[in-house]
């Protein structure tokens, strides 16, 4: 078993793609020389090689431009989009060409692409650096939006991600980069599945249903009901797109109760198609309302204060569960 940060596990599930597969490339601004702006791509060019491990021109236009022909050529690219919130500025070639090509062309080209972003706050990068906009990619369609919680997710649905031949969103938070980790030793590759959801705690009263840094939150808060007799199930859902409905259901079907933890703001977030699906699929099952724990619908604050009273923390989730759940 070794220790690693979830910003290794970066590096470590991108020199693995690039070593398994010699048509997987990897471009961004500043991931070959400087290692990445969060220090998650350190030593890809020296271990890999400049032809395939490659800086790119300040323009997220033009890392995308460039990764979408590599994919029509038959190349796998991973392409780095350093801060999610700048995926607006290219994201007609994300929407409209990247997600939609291959069902234009009756699949005669496909589009075996990755495209990694830091993402969410916690960081006080200010409402510019700090969304949360994998719900953006959720709403369209030829997309898959991946968003792991864990150092061993991260590597293991990486490769499933550029192994895929679709385009995917993958979303790694920014606060989970100096987490730290156990990955279990193996002498060979770790692929992970995409649209498979975890149970990362089981429960019998309430089912949590979080992703990325929520998970840990969710798990912290699990705890703390615990101690007041609420036994949460958490569940951790990795992928909105493949979406692993089957495994909310049947934990609902056995709690009875349905919360959702998301970072995005309140409107329009994931967690309201998680809610809509199980009030129309498991509403008999239901003992109680259908809960969303979210971020308000407001630019996020860079105060220190001010965005912790914005995302949801701990003890806002043990509170709204203690409130609602008896």
């Amino acid at each position: 078993m070794a220790e690693l940060t979830y910003r290794d596990a970066v590096a470590i599930g991108i020199a693995q793609e690039l070593t398994h597969d010699p048509n997987v490339v990897f471009l961004g601004e500043d991931v070959a020389g400087a290692g990445g702006v969060f220090k998650a791509t350190t030593g890809l060019l020296e271990q890999i090689g400049p032809t395939r491990v490659r800086d790119a021109p300040k323009s997220e236009q033009a890392i995308l431009g460039a990764a979408m022909g590599a994919a029509m050529t038959g190349l796998r690219p991973i392409a780095e989009i350093m801060f999610c919130v700048f995926l607006a500025v290219c994201w007609d070639i994300v929407a409209n060409e990247i997600a939609k090509s291959r069902y234009m062309t009756a699949g005669q080209m496909s589009f075996p692409l990755v495209i990694r972003t830091a993402n969410g706050g916690g960081s006080r990068f200010g409402a510019q650096h700090s969304q949360s906009v994998e719900n953006w990619a959720m709403a369209i369609p030829g997309l898959k939006v991946v968003a792991p919680s864990t150092a061993v997710d991260t590597i293991g649905l990486l490769a499933a991600a550029v192994r895929d031949p679709d385009p995917v969103m993958f979303f790694e938070h920014k606060s989970c980069y100096p987490m730290k980790f156990d990955v279990p030793e193996t002498d060979g590759d770790i692929v992970d599945e995409l649209g498979v959801a975890k149970i990362v705690r089981p429960g019998s009263d309430v089912t949590i249903v979080a992703l990325a840094l929520m998970v840990h939150r969710a798990l912290d808060a699990a705890e703390q009901l615990a101690e007041i007799g609420i036994d949460a199930e958490v569940i951790d859902v990795r992928s909105l797109v493949p979406l692993d409905t089957r495994t909310i259901l049947d934990s609902v079907a056995k709690t009875s109760r349905l919360y959702t933890v998301e970072e995005n703001p309140r409107l329009c977030g994931w967690g309201a198609e998680v809610a809509s699906i199980v009030g129309e699929e498991a509403f008999w099952d239901l003992d109680g309302p259908l809960v969303r724990i979210t971020t308000p619908h407001v630019p996020l604050p860079a105060a220190d204060a001010l965005e912790d009273g914005t995302i949801p923390s701990v003890d806002r989730i043990v509170e709204t569960i203690r409130r609602t759940a008896q």
